[in-house]
């Protein structure tokens, strides 16, 4: 009787995030095409930008010859990390009318962006990086499981970070604020500019507790054959994201409700 009661519950929660999951589709993306093909330009303007930046001062990236492969093997899965773990954050802000009806809770909520957002990320690494070695005529030989493993441990990590940040941004109004400053240097400390082999000691044993160095170190490791990044622990990355995860929930379990009332 227990297991035949907790499937509706299951199959209410899979509608109710299918149904967030939509609504966050036509607001997000609108209802054509042009909301995912700004989603695929703005990685692209960067990827260019930097491109032209970098190659103006340096013969050759840090890893390879090519300058848009380089950042984009960095900050593709930067953009994971950033742009869904904002939308993760304000799952609540975004749907808190919604949560107050009891079908609707705030894991259904995070569920919905997450992987809305993350789908479709996955998305925009694909096309940009097939578009990047077909114009460039590239011979690079992809291993794909390092990248599937990167992939997976930036989303493991941003959903973690994304649901304490989603209780935090409730219960601490100007926290926000404050969680944008402080994590403006990830983008440089984070390894989408330079290759963590290069940096000198003691900041490289420093740089080492940062999980995005980790992930874009898999990713590189996975594009370009001879990389080999030893340094990657994807324990210390899915640890701590799990670790933050499991905080965020049970943040939002017991004290979300309190913190919306105030």
């Amino acid at each position: 009787m227990q297991t035949t009661a907790l499937r509706p519950r299951s199959l209410r929660a899979l509608r109710t995030i299918f149904a967030l999951t939509l609504r966050e589709m036509s607001t997000t993306y609108g209802k054509s095409a042009l909301g995912y093909i700004w989603a695929l330009l703005e990685p692209v303007a960067a990827l260019a930008l930097m491109s032209v930046v970098f190659s103006l001062v340096m013969r050759q990236p840090a890893l390879g010859t090519n300058f848009p492969l380089f950042f984009a093997s960095g900050y593709l899965v930067f953009q994971i990390y950033s742009g869904v773990g904002n939308k993760i954050a304000t799952a609540v802000q975004f749907n808190r009318p919604l949560l107050e009806f009891p079908a609707v809770t705030a894991v259904d909520a995070i569920l919905a962006r997450f992987l809305l957002n993350f789908l479709t990320q996955l998305l925009v690494i694909y096309v940009v990086l097939a578009g990047i070695i077909i114009i460039y005529d590239l011979q690079v030989h992809l291993n794909l499981p390092k990248i599937l493993i990167s992939l997976a441990m930036v989303g493991v990590f941003t959903l973690g970070v994304g649901s304490i940040n989603c209780y935090l941004f409730v219960a601490i109004p100007s926290y926000s604020t404050v969680w944008a400053i402080a994590n403006r240097p990830m983008f440089i400390i984070s390894g989408v500019f330079f290759m963590f082999d290069d940096v000198p000691q003691p900041f490289r044993d420093i740089l080492w507790y940062n999980p995005l160095v980790h992930v874009v170190g898999q990713m590189r490791s996975g594009i370009y054959a001879s990389y080999d990044a030893d340094y990657v622990s994807i324990t210390y990355v899915v640890g701590l994201g799990l670790l933050c995860l499991v905080l965020g929930l049970l943040l939002l379990k017991r004290n979300l409700r309190r913190a919306m009332n105030r």
